[in-house]
């Protein structure tokens, strides 16, 4: 269902001025954390999808408690709306065909651990013909105890037509 691609990129400029002491170390240690981004990202997605087209009704425990969605343009915030949004929708069939992350940098989110994840593929409606789309999800860590479970803080969904000419 999901392709991976989730290369190690080119390191962003602002990673080099931490890795002046010891640049080995911080690079190898940088992939690492891209690895366990890119494995947290695809197991993620399977469990998203499967539920959104099997089991709705549970996608809202994905979401952070104030997470907010865009879909198409639409503002969706708060699980209360959110179960709303979902339970209009008719029935869907995801099909992802690209899957992307990143580690988004401590610094931009207060030292919370959070992964920017792209998917883009096919979504068909019942009663509706077949979509291209587009979804980056901003995913953050709440850590406990026992396990760690990502959450959805931001959701941006967009349909990819082309319109007829």
């Amino acid at each position: 269902m999901v392709i991976r691609v989730c290369p190690h990129r080119p390191l962003p400029l602002f990673f080099f001025f931490f890795t002046v002491q010891n640049p080995s170390f911080f690079i190898e240690e940088f992939k690492t954390y891209v690895d366990q981004a890119c494995r947290a990202a695809e197991e993620f997605v399977n469990i998203y999808y499967e539920t959104m087209d099997k089991r709705r009704r549970a996608l809202t425990r994905l979401y952070l408690d104030k997470a907010t969605l865009i879909w198409n343009g639409n503002v969706v915030t708060g699980l209360e709306a959110l179960a709303n949004f979902f339970d209009m929708l008719p029935s869907s069939e995801f099909q992802v065909n690209m899957l992307d992350c990143q580690p988004v940098h401590e610094q931009a989110t207060q030292a919370q651990t959070t992964v920017l994840v792209v998917t883009s593929g096919t979504v068909k409606f019942d009663g509706n013909k077949q979509h291209y789309f587009n979804q980056n999800f901003l995913l953050t860590a709440q850590t406990t105890a026992n396990n760690t479970v990502w959450k959805i803080a931001s959701d941006c969904f967009r349909f990819q037509d082309w319109a007829a000419i």
